[in-house]
């Protein structure tokens, strides 16, 4: 069984865009693949065929990998109704409203639940695709962490760092993410990815080079910045469509899935991301 994981320097700095187009691009390649979040914060979610509640970025990525979403995807999801709390979503089902505080009090309990829910599906899958949360340098978050680093060590699994060039400071973001973490979670970071990238690629090598040789970590991906028409987690989705529109949807999204696809394996280094997962393509 083989793992990868994407954390990023920020919140939308593409994690779930590059987990999407890797749960894609491992089952074209003939993977039995499985996409897992931990922890998800949206105020939107996704309803599956069983009424459970999940992430509509893990509904996409199940999609993406052939999969129907399940809950078991992502265990945990908090829908934010205040600037302090949030509806608790476990296992797809509604609990209670938590305030932040109350929510770290149980983190050491929940994160025993994600250690058991992983192995569950990890014994069931040739690949699975981790997705992290915000960031792994936010340090005032980091004890009892079952989101970034500390899943990253539950699963061990290798962790490609993604960051969003289009907001500027990418360089700043990814040289800071990683001094701020530990000795050994930096040696999980495997690969830097540079996201939406508009321009003259010969202008960015410069700074590739020395954010190299700054990390020691090769920069394995710079991807052009494109709009797809996927669904995020700024976007509802209504089950509730008629079923000719539904197909319709879902055979553009198709064609979504494929431009991210092609996107990717154009301009990622696969053979690297293969080998560092442990797939021998010889």
């Amino acid at each position: 069984m083989y793992r990868i994981m994407v954390q990023g320097t920020t919140s939308s700095a593409g994690k779930s865009l590059m987990c999407t187009g890797l749960c894609r691009i491992f089952r074209e390649d003939g993977f039995k693949v499985y996409p897992f979040k931990s922890q998800n914060m949206s105020s939107k979610f996704y309803i599956t065929e069983e009424g459970k509640k999940m992430s509509v970025a893990q509904a996409l990525q199940a999609r993406a990998a052939g999969l129907a979403p399940s809950h078991h995807m992502n265990p945990i999801l908090l829908i934010p109704n205040s600037d302090t709390g949030s509806l608790v979503v476990i296992n797809g089902e509604e609990t209670e409203n938590m305030s932040g505080k109350d929510y770290m009090r149980l983190r050491p309990t929940f994160k025993e639940m994600i250690k058991e829910k992983y192995k569950e599906i990890e014994a069931q899958s040739d690949v699975v695709v981790i997705e992290g949360a915000g960031s792994p340098a936010e340090i005032n978050l980091k004890k009892d962490d079952f989101v970034n680093m500390g899943m990253a060590e539950l699963a061990d699994a290798p962790v490609l760092l993604v960051t969003d060039i289009d907001r500027g400071g990418s360089f700043a973001a990814l040289y800071g993410t990683v001094m701020l973490l530990e000795p050994h979670e930096r040696a999980r970071i495997k690969g830097l990815i540079i996201n939406k990238f508009r321009g003259d690629k010969t202008l960015l090598e410069p700074g590739i080079r020395m954010i190299e040789d700054l990390l020691n970590i090769p920069v394995v991906g710079v991807i052009p910045y494109m709009l797809l028409d996927l669904i995020d987690e700024d976007s509802l989705v209504d089950r509730n469509r008629e079923s000719k529109k539904e197909e319709k949807n879902l055979e553009k999204e198709e064609l979504e899935l494929r431009k991210l696809s092609s996107l990717i394996r154009a301009n990622m280094d696969m053979d690297y991301i293969y080998k560092i997962i442990g797939v021998n393509n010889d």
